[in-house]
């Protein structure tokens, strides 16, 4: 596999620039019935026939739980200087009872761990663990679970606000909403447009009550929300269809959270294609005044660009889906398709363009955070690699290290160009638990044998390691 041609010339990084790594809480803890745990909404979906690859579930993942001490010692190595993990409100507030000591004793434990290594703590209060009893009570699709999110990020913050200063909200409530409540490709599973819409709303709704109530508790926390982008450009630029088609990608998977979080309002465009669905049912007057509360930090996960178009493809493109679980617009006007670019792709089938996390970093920060005086970080970035052990159980992924440096070396020159990111994020640090995926896709800079759970980094951690003590990019990549 090739990859993008990168600049021969070395880059330097800004001194104050944040290197670090990310995880989330079901994809590596594993222990999930362990010190009070119950079930997710991932733990049921994991139950359902087909639902997941082979079956897999996070019962025992990575078993970060007993080994978080291993596990910070490895990003130490690396010289990591911030991790980026969740909290498990299943682990927190179990069924969404009442807190539970022993599980925010393990966050306790684990955010010591990370200090005494010099790693500042990124705290992400819902990478999509909805205890699985407020879904049985109606999930994200019902109000009072937005209530419920504020209350739980009270009960994190009284026990690790002392020593976590920055507190992202949810990652992902595009995948939360629409893969969840939508496609059903997510947990849990549902198909519901107007449920869908109802959940997207109110996963910004408790973002925003919960921002207000931390910001009430401690002035001085940095607080934002991770969401993740595409950039979506027309197939044909000369094509109306085609130029719609990419206006609405942008309102589904950009729009539709960026604009109530930093403008407090749904983009016009937006709400006349989801004009009847459902929408205006649930939206009440106040919310959007909530929901754009102002925020610190805008985390940005990138992943890739498309090219797209009303027209299919002759032949299928975009990554084969995981099950028969198949994502949907929530948009009733035609279908999108993805074309191919001609670009190299992942194991996830998912096209390499750095080039377009630069146009999105510029674009965000032309239009958003930058008039809204809000930092930006590019909280993952990452790549799936048909990875191979070597016979001394080494793995040399020149081809993820090429990913990572023709991402950094983006990140590089939109700074030159002005653009002010604070930090990169490489996902993920281990091989992990991949949603649908279970275990047949590996992002991690670290190898984790699932027989073992022995730790390897891979031929893109020593590399990362370099970067980062170097603070620059290699000559002649």
């Amino acid at each position: 596999m090739s990859t993008p041609a990168r600049t021969s010339t070395a880059r330097a990084f800004p001194a104050d620039l944040t290197f670090g790594v990310a995880t989330a809480a079901f994809q590596i803890e594993g222990a999930s019935h362990t010190d009070g745990r119950t079930d997710s909404i991932w733990d049921a979906f994991c139950r359902v026939p087909g639902a997941v690859i082979n079956g897999d579930d996070g019962s025992v993942a990575c078993d970060h739980y007993h080994r978080y001490a291993e596990d910070v010692a490895l990003m130490a190595e690396l010289g990591v200087q911030s991790y980026r993990f969740s909290t498990s409100w299943a682990r927190i507030r179990p069924d969404g009872g009442p807190v539970n000591q022993r599980g925010l004793d393990f966050y306790r434990r684990l955010v010591d761990e990370l200090l005494a290594h010099g790693i500042r703590p990124w705290l992400t209060l819902y990478h999509w663990d909805l205890p699985q009893a407020i879904e049985e009570q109606g999930g994200w699709a019902a109000r009072d679970t937005a209530e419920r999110f504020r209350d739980y990020a009270l009960d994190v913050n009284a026990a690790l606000g002392d020593r976590v200063d920055v507190w992202t909200t949810l990652n992902e409530p595009w995948c939360a909403a629409f893969l969840g409540y939508l496609a059903g490709a997510h947990a849990p599973g549902r198909q519901e447009t107007d449920a869908a819409l109802a959940a997207g709303h109110h996963l910004m709704l408790g973002h925003g009550l919960a921002v207000q109530a931390l910001r009430e508790q401690r002035a001085d926390l940095t607080l934002g929300c991770t969401l993740n982008f595409t950039v979506a450009e027309p197939l044909d630029p000369g094509s109306e269809d085609d130029r719609d088609a990419a206006r609405r990608i942008d309102g589904q998977m950009n729009r539709f959270f960026l604009d109530p979080i930093v403008r407090g309002a749904y983009p016009e465009d937006v709400l006349a294609d989801l004009d009847g669905l459902g929408l205006e049912r649930v939206v009440r007057d106040g919310d959007l005044a909530v929901i754009s509360t102002p925020i610190d930090a805008l985390g940005v996960n990138y992943y890739h660009g498309e090219s797209v178009s009303t027209r299919p493809p002759a032949e299928p493109f975009g990554g084969e889906a995981p099950t028969d679980r198949q994502t949907r617009s929530p948009f009733p006007a035609a279908e999108v398709f993805s074309h191919s670019q001609g670009l190299p792709t992942t194991a996830m089938g998912w096209e390499i363009q750095p080039d377009g996390l630069a146009a999105l970093l510029t674009r965000l920060h032309t239009d958003y955070t930058g008039p809204a005086g809000i930092a930006l970080w590019v909280t993952e970035n990452g790549a799936a690699m048909d990875d191979r052990v070597g016979p001394d159980g080494q793995v040399e992924d020149g081809d993820r290290e090429a990913f990572l440096l023709a991402h950094l070396d983006a990140v590089a020159g939109v700074i030159e160009a002005g653009v002010p990111v604070h930090g990169y994020f490489y996902w993920s640090l281990l091989d992990n638990f991949e949603w649908a995926w279970g275990y047949a896709k590996r992002f991690g800079l670290v190898r984790v044998d699932y027989d073992t759970q022995r730790r390897t980094p891979k031929r893109s951690a020593r590399r990362y390691a370099e970067v980062i003590a170097t603070r620059r990019l290699p000559d002649g990549r």
